[in-house]
């Protein structure tokens, strides 16, 4: 279990990134969802103990991360949303140095080791390959490998699928799911797709604070009944945003369409809508 309380972060030049932030988090997938600017990088930045808070506390199985720094950074598997990697090398000696690193001396483990992650993650058969020669997905898939090395019981992965194709998200996305089961993973995005199809709890982080959390299914079944739309003209947009709480609004076959938010039927035009995860995270971050 992660237990996060009271979290607070304020940067030099006085951005306040993470404001009492308070989050419970066991085993399998969570969810972090929130816009760029939101938090999330600096919340999984403080976690991996890459920067201290200013307040609060963070443990982990009841460890003191703060306090217990490097017992912390044996049990992390961190993937940072910036992965650089040594061009002019192949993964397969990458992982071998990597590994070395993290204290496994003996070269037969290490080499059953790096084979075996390289298969987990479809790369064995690009071993040879330079880094520099992968593809935006094979890096990220890399990157997952590397923070495998050890037997990690909390990994953390940071906007993993940003810029990916479809193929190689769903290939990805995949990835996490199969070793997701019986340890800690924190998924940092604001991708809404991959938290509703990868997570069983998450939560929803803006301008530093957590706004919403829980279940993804329970959450849409709170907003059951609560979600409208509306074709207007697009200069009406700012008029029926002063009258209604606005969710999102959208270009649809040459008119905008609006929807809202409101517990009772708005009438003046509005259709019932079933609630998507996309309506309650731009319902929290607006």
């Amino acid at each position: 279990m992660l237990h996060i309380s009271n979290l607070s972060k304020t940067y030099p030049n006085g951005v306040q990134a993470l404001k009492d932030v308070t989050l419970d988090i066991g085993n399998g997938m969570f969810g972090l969802l929130g816009p760029n600017g939101a938090g999330k990088s600096s919340l999984m930045r403080t976690i991996a103990t890459l920067q201290d808070a200013d307040s609060g506390t963070i443990t982990f199985d009841g460890m003191d991360v703060m306090k217990h720094k490097t017992e912390l950074r044996k049990v992390l598997g961190y993937l940072p949303q910036e992965f650089g990697v040594y061009p002019k090398i192949s993964a397969e000696e990458m992982l071998h140095y990597i590994a070395r690193l993290k204290g496994i001396a003996n070269d037969k483990e290490r080499k059953e080791l790096v084979k075996a992650l390289l298969e987990q993650v479809n790369l064995y058969n690009h071993r040879g390959k330079f880094l520099s020669g992968y593809s935006g997905g094979m890096k990220q898939r890399f990157g997952i490998a590397q923070a495998l090395i050890g037997n990690p019981k909390l990994i953390i992965v940071d906007e993993p699928t940003a810029g990916l194709d479809p193929a190689e998200r769903l290939r990805f996305n995949n990835l996490l799911s199969e070793i997701g089961e019986n340890i800690v993973i924190i998924l940092s995005t604001h991708i809404v797709d991959d938290v509703s199809e990868l997570c069983n709890d998450m939560a929803i982080i803006a301008a530093g604070r957590v706004v919403q959390r829980g279940n993804p299914e329970e959450l849409l079944r709170n907003y059951e009944g609560c979600i409208w739309s509306k074709r207007v003209a697009k200069e009406e947009v700012a008029s029926y945003q002063e009258q209604y709480k606005l969710v999102l609004s959208k270009l649809s076959g040459g008119q905008m369409v609006i929807l809202i938010y409101s517990e009772t039927d708005p009438g003046n035009g509005f259709t019932s809508e079933k609630a998507t995860l996309e309506d309650i995270y731009f319902s929290n971050i607006s």
